[in-house]
């Protein structure tokens, strides 16, 4: 086993999760006053949270049915004021009934 590699990869993993959270505090010094900027700001962790989740959603289950279903019924409850657990229970809970329902009129 080659330990210099490794101890690289390390090294290179290291700097690319330090340089993003150490950089905004270097280069922006002053408190950021523009709107805009801070509103973007603020909505940029929901974003890459949802870039980050979403193809998973769809392409974790056996079907896309199943899939679109689970989905529709999370952003219907999420729409309507509902709590994550609650979104996340029934979502996982119309998944597992549509796949069970897509087994028996399959075979």
């Amino acid at each position: 086993m080659n330990y210099g590699r490794i101890l690289a990869a390390i090294a290179v993993m290291a700097l690319v999760t330090y340089l993003p959270r150490m950089l905004p505090m270097v280069l922006f010094r002053r408190r950021i006053t523009q709107p805009f900027l801070k509103s973007f700001l603020y909505y940029v962790p929901y974003a890459v949270l949802a870039a980050m989740t979403f193809p998973e959603v769809l392409y974790s289950t056996a079907s896309l049915l199943s899939a679109l279903v689970g989905l529709a019924v999370a952003l219907l409850l999420a729409y309507r004021g509902r709590g994550l657990l609650t979104v996340s229970l029934s979502a996982c809970g119309t998944v597992f009934l549509c796949e069970r329902l897509l087994a028996l009129v399959i075979s």
